[in-house]
């Protein structure tokens, strides 16, 4: 039985701005799973990738990281172009994994299952009701709202979500997200939804506004703490995730899960690539910021 198990696609990530082009791995199962093994936690991640790209896979499971690989034709190939000011972004997906399917998940046990698709046909409904017969399920809505069309990346709708969400015990969106899934003007009648669809605990972040959890009536405020430099933003949702579950299943209150969270997104930011710190470090961090 192992604590947490991340079920996502490793993409392989081409970025190109004005100075560079750098290839890299990337995608929630690659944060994530960077963050929760720094942690003190018993962790699988469950991904799919072709065989060229396993040196993605080596590399994780040479820090300790213990990975279970569907096969796939493809790896996810994302190309993110950069202008000049970094806002302005140009994303094309040039190839897509195979999806995840429930047979090699049967002997896998867990007692959460954190979900990062990347794009809305990563993940089944059906993966979603198998996996919450077993245990609980804790979702990152982004992949269910964007479709490949021509190579481009499409916002929609996730047709199947009040099916789908009425399975999951954790939701993670950001504002923008939340809207576009629920449609609500307002975090507070957005998470509201989200409740009356079944989720029991809603996570929305909010970059350097904080972030906060809805829970059986209650809201939670975070708040976002400064790091000393942002050098990379990049996976501070995932690293976020695992920061707060990890502190869930050690049995700490959402505040203070909401808050390590926070804390270890803040410090992931102050270096590039993934969270390579340890939990000291966080805790170190956390109470510097709170004093």
């Amino acid at each position: 039985m192992f604590d947490i198990c991340c079920i996502g696609h490793i993409t392989s990530d081409k970025v190109v701005n004005t100075k560079a082009t750098l290839h890299m791995a990337g995608g929630t199962a690659f944060y994530f799973s960077c963050a929760v093994s720094k942690l003190d936690v018993n962790y699988l991640l469950v991904t799919a990738l072709a065989p060229a790209e396993m040196q993605y896979v080596a590399d994780l499971r040479s820090k300790g990281i213990e990975v279970q690989v569907q096969p796939s034709a493809h790896t996810v190939y994302f190309e993110n172009i950069y202008a000049e000011n970094q806002d302005q972004r140009t994303q094309n997906v040039l190839a897509k994994a195979d999806s995840f399917d429930i047979e090699p998940l049967q002997n896998v046990n867990a007692q959460i299952f954190h979900l990062g698709p990347l794009l809305a046909d990563d993940i089944s409904t059906e993966l979603i009701k198998y996996l919450a017969a077993k245990s609980r399920v804790s979702l990152d809505v982004q992949g269910y709202l964007r479709k490949v069309v021509n190579k481009k990346v499409h916002a929609v709708d996730w047709p199947g979500k009040k099916e789908a969400l009425q399975y999951v015990t954790i939701v993670k969106a950001d504002v923008a997200e939340l809207q576009a899934l629920t449609g609500c003007a307002t975090t507070e009648q957005g998470v509201r939804l989200l409740a009356d669809w079944g989720v029991k605990e809603v996570v929305v972040t909010n970059g350097s506004g904080g972030s906060v959890i809805y829970s059986e009536g209650v809201f939670y405020t975070i708040p976002a703490y400064r790091p000393q430099i942002v050098a990379d933003a990049t996976g501070c949702g995932d690293t976020y995730m695992a920061g707060y579950l990890y502190q869930r299943i050690k049995g700490a209150d959402i505040q203070q899960s909401g808050e390590f969270a926070a804390a270890i997104a803040s410090l992931k930011m102050e270096n590039p690539g993934p969270f390579m710190g340890t939990g000291e470090d966080v805790i170190n961090f956390w109470n510097e910021r709170k004093a």
